[in-house]
């Protein structure tokens, strides 16, 4: 049974000029990216480097008709080496372009086609928590199938995973948060996986140590405190990264995803809704399991008995953000029982990771209290 790999090979600059120079960018290069990081990062570099700018394809998370343009006009380049610099919508889409002969990125999510890497991939996170930098999964929103779906393979494997927390001085209270989120459930979501182990352990139990020291000091300090911990939580995000690329995540992505693909909420604050409701139905049906390490260590970062760790965790994170009811997304009653529909038919890849099996009737009572 395989335990770990860990493929990327990992760097680090303070900028990302000195990234530029040590990876000697310039022709046979192609840079996605987005204009309000390409003006003050890299303008003055004047590289020879052929740039796509995302944005100018769609905005929000990536869909498979984005996906498919961006395909298209990146074709027009002679490139060897894709340079992903972003979220990990940037990311996500990057990974899809290392592939041969790829018309439709539909037939890479339904595996319809032999999937074969011909180009090197460099991911750089602008944001701190997908951890898309060191995974081999690509998530979309199929717009025809109004889900999303991910595609898991080596293929699509960054070859590089360079950290710039520079890039983290611009990203916005609101989506630093949500995205750190998102890295903390990749953590403990990791933890209870029925592949956890370990060697995923090490890195699950300290991104989740090193999300919490930052989150309590900003709830005591202020919003500005994040500044002074970037690279402690961009390299929080990427030990959840590391962890969850080896064990998977379960129910609260699963859960999330009809959500987002639905309503358009962004990765983040989807997961968010439902981190807690989904962790508190898991330690219900059997708290004795691996959860158990999970609550302990909770309870001793937060100051709490056991019995009250998701509670407080709550708590906390209502400091930085208000958790919402998902109808306010937009979301009918109607849809309760369609999404669980939908996360029982589609989403049985990440289903697999729970910590406990959730019958239907348990994953819609979970949408129900949410809404």
């Amino acid at each position: 049974m395989e335990l770990f790999k860990l493929k990327s090979k990992m760097h680090k600059f303070d900028t990302f000029a000195e990234f530029a120079k040590e990876f000697n960018l310039g022709k046979g290069d192609l840079v996605l990216t987005h204009r309000f990081l390409y003006e003050p990062f890299m303008k003055e570099l004047n590289l020879e480097a052929n740039f796509i700018m995302q944005e100018e394809y769609g905005v929000g998370e990536p869909s498979d008709e984005m996906m498919n343009a961006i395909l298209k006009d990146a074709k027009k380049n002679e490139f060897d080496r894709i340079i992903a610099v972003g979220g990990g919508t940037a990311i996500d889409i990057a990974k899809l372009l290392v592939l041969k002969d790829l018309d439709d990125v539909v037939d890479a999510f339904d595996r319809k086609i032999d999937l074969v890497k011909e180009k090197e991939l460099i991911a750089i996170p602008t944001t701190c928590g997908t951890g898309t930098e060191v995974t081999n999964i690509s998530i979309a929103e199929i717009k025809s199938k109004k889900t999303k779906m991910g595609l898991a393979v080596d293929e699509i494997l960054p070859d590089h995973a360079v950290l710039v927390p520079e890039f983290l001085k611009g990203l916005p209270y609101k989506f630093y948060v949500y995205s750190s989120i998102d890295a903390l459930i990749h953590a403990i979501e990791s933890q209870v996986s029925p592949k956890s182990n370990p060697y995923t352990k090490i890195y699950s139990m300290k991104a989740i140590e090193m999300i919490f020291d930052v989150y309590l000091n900003i709830i005591e300090k202020g919003e500005e405190y994040r500044f002074e911990r970037l690279e402690d939580i961009l390299i929080a995000s990427n030990y959840a990264g590391i962890a969850f690329g080896n064990t998977g995540v379960g129910a609260v992505h699963a859960l999330s995803y009809p959500l987002g693909g639905t309503y358009h909420v962004p990765h983040g604050e989807a997961n968010y809704q439902f981190f807690t409701e989904v962790f508190k139905l898991y330690n219900k049906k059997n708290p004795e399991g691996s959860i158990k390490e999970v609550n302990s260590m909770l309870a001793g970062i937060l100051g709490v008995d056991e019995a009250d760790v998701y509670e407080k965790v709550e708590e906390v994170l209502g400091k930085l953000l208000a958790k919402n009811e998902l109808k306010t997304y937009g979301m009918k009653e109607e849809e309760i029982e369609l999404f669980a529909d939908s996360v029982l038919e589609k989403q049985q890849r990440l289903l697999a990771n729970n910590y406990v099996p959730l019958s239907r009737e348990e994953i819609v009572s979970v949408y129900r209290n949410l809404y």
